[in-house]
């Protein structure tokens, strides 16, 4: 893990719950808080009762890891899109991809910092590894915040809830309601049958969207959430499970994108992404797929004109 700020921790802390691997390993640009916090976790592991070893390190350590996870970056603040982050997030990226890589590093990155989108084909095209090894936690933690919205309105189980956000992981994302289901029944015919309204549905979506502003106004920072879907992703990777989950991945001609990373469902393995599962949007879904690929693309083609890409 490259990041010992509060995602990082947050997650190192949830691995040592699970033992999903043998060694975990902490990088920060500060050795100091990464010796901090393999001491402080390593008592977790004992309370636990997991056998992870947990340890401070640097980036020749990465040679022989199968997975890099980078929750490192500039947070957001208050206010702050996560866009507004792109310029001072890519130049810190662009120097951990290059120092992973020249450890000899071959396997899978996992991208949380963000603008994570932006950052993810960041480091695709700075490592110049082919994209089904570079994935992002995407749209994942948006995902479980819409489920968690829908069970409280429906008063069911979120494990009983298939439904995803998509695209951006940011203000232009949206929730794929058409292909929504609870119990298998399709959402907007189980919300329909209890009264509710697209315009109730829409108007949880967007709580959805803005969550995030909502817990940083609070409390300065989200991390517990995006931990646990890091963890996830995490263990579909290692123990190679082919779940389906969402994730940002690479499009190639999918939704109609090329050259950007969007949220979507994909089955996940030791590969890294095996296979992105393509929705099947409604008209005015895909128009919003659309739309989001857009703001990302033109981001990205100003962060290459600024000299921030190659």
């Amino acid at each position: 893990m490259i990041g010992a700020g509060a995602v990082g921790t947050a997650y190192a802390y949830s691995m040592a719950q699970h033992a999903l691997a043998d060694e975990f390993i902490i990088i920060n640009h500060t050795k100091k808080k990464a010796v901090g916090n393999a001491l402080d976790l390593e008592d977790a592991v004992a309370a636990f009762e997991t056998p992870v070893h947990m340890v401070p390190g640097d980036y020749a350590d990465c040679a022989e890891a199968d997975l890099v996870v980078i929750t490192a970056g500039v947070p957001q603040k208050p206010g702050e899109t996560r866009l507004q982050l792109v310029n001072k997030n890519l130049a810190v990226i662009k120097d951990i991809t290059k120092n992973v890589v020249e450890s000899g590093f071959q396997g899978i990155f996992l991208v949380a910092g963000n603008p994570v989108d932006i950052l993810t084909n960041a480091v695709r095209e700075f490592s110049g590894f082919p994209a089904n090894r570079v994935l992002s936690s995407g749209t994942s933690l948006d995902s479980y915040r819409l489920r968690i919205a829908l069970a409280k309105l429906f008063n069911v189980s979120s494990r009983s809830i298939e439904a995803y956000v998509m695209a951006e992981h940011g203000d232009s994302e949206f929730a794929a309601f058409s292909t929504a289901t609870i119990g298998g029944k399709p959402l907007l015919e189980f919300a329909k049958d209890r009264g509710y309204t697209l315009d109730e549905l829409k108007e949880i979506e967007d709580n959805v969207r803005h969550k995030a502003y909502s817990i940083i106004e609070g409390k300065g920072a989200t991390y517990y959430g995006v931990a646990s879907a890091l963890v996830r992703i995490t263990e579909a990777i290692l123990r190679n499970t082919n779940a389906v989950m969402p994730i940002g991945a690479y499009m190639t001609g999918e939704y109609g994108q090329h050259g950007v990373y969007l949220g979507t469902p994909a089955i996940i393995n030791a590969n890294g992404i095996a296979r992105i599962i393509e929705m099947p949007l409604n008209e005015d879904e895909q128009a919003a797929m659309a739309n989001s690929a857009k703001t990302l693309q033109d981001i990205q083609d100003n962060a290459r004109k600024e000299g921030f890409l190659p």
